[in-house]
């Protein structure tokens, strides 16, 4: 991973931030994104105290236009970009039957648009290098989650998205890695939306027994290194995945059943 330009979509926090610098200890040249200029500089800040080094990108990957701009500031800057890991993401929390569908637009448009968008435009240059392509879903992907719509949706669209672009690449030496976290300590439980497009605020779930953002990046830092093709966190996740494939109906009723103890949860 030495001297490696590492591009990571949503930087500043959670998962993005422990990922940059996961990989920027180990010698890579890291980019972050995100649409926040004051919490990409408190990163970059951190990051750079630790000798990583960082370039920050002002970006909204849920916009075309952004993506392509950050493409030609990355390639001014360090001349080539050998990973993309797309991180950035949202959540929401609300039964359908009362959700805003401007809710589900907005998480498709940044957590599958976002995705399609920043890969279309880096492509190009990770396939002149044998690169890697990296999309963080979740569990969520696999197993459909009640009063999680427009997040399951976008998570089942961008492993559709990464599958075909795996297959796609099979002969071009690119490697495509589809994660999938469970439970992770992050903020997007916080800033997850409600029915009505407004921030939840606190996290409905417990979060002390939960993945760390940096030990789930280093489980990726080293599936890219290894040029993986699926990862599948936490004992939990894995269950999930393997039980929804063989009993899909009974995990109807045990997954309704886990998603209704949250805090506040939608369900009635």
């Amino acid at each position: 991973m030495k001297n490696k330009v590492v591009v990571i979509t949503g930087g500043s926090s959670g998962i993005g931030k422990a990922l940059a610098e996961q990989f920027g200890i180990n010698g890579s040249k890291i980019v972050i994104t995100g649409r926040k200029k004051e919490a990409l500089d408190q990163a970059a800040l951190e990051l750079q105290k630790k000798k990583i080094d960082v370039l920050t990108i002002v970006s909204d990957v849920s916009k075309e236009e952004d993506n392509k701009n950050m493409v030609e500031v990355i390639l001014d800057h360090f001349g080539k970009i050998d990973i993309l890991i797309n991180n950035a993401g949202i959540s929401m929390r609300a039964m359908f039957e009362d959700l805003d569908l401007d809710v589900v637009k907005k998480v498709m448009d940044i957590n599958f648009y976002g995705a399609l968008y920043a890969t279309k435009y880096c492509l190009p240059y990770i396939i002149e290098g044998k690169g890697t392509v990296v999309g963080i879903s979740s569990i969520a992907g696999y197993r459909g989650l009640p009063a999680r719509t427009g997040y399951s949706a976008s998570k089942f669209a961008l492993q559709g998205f990464l599958e075909v672009l795996r297959t796609e690449m099979l002969y071009k030496g690119v490697n495509v890695l589809t994660a999938c976290p469970g439970f992770t300590t992050s903020n997007i439980r916080r800033t997850a939306l409600a029915a009505d497009g407004s921030q939840q605020g606190e996290s409905p779930r417990d979060e002390s027994n939960m993945m760390s953002a940096e030990e789930c990046a280093e489980y990726i830092y080293n599936a890219v290194k290894r040029r993986k093709k699926i990862l599948i966190l936490t004992n939990m996740g894995k269950l999930t995945v393997w039980l929804n494939k063989l009993f899909p109906v009974f995990m109807d009723k045990m997954t309704y059943k886990v998603m209704a103890k949250e805090a506040n949860a939608p369900m009635r």
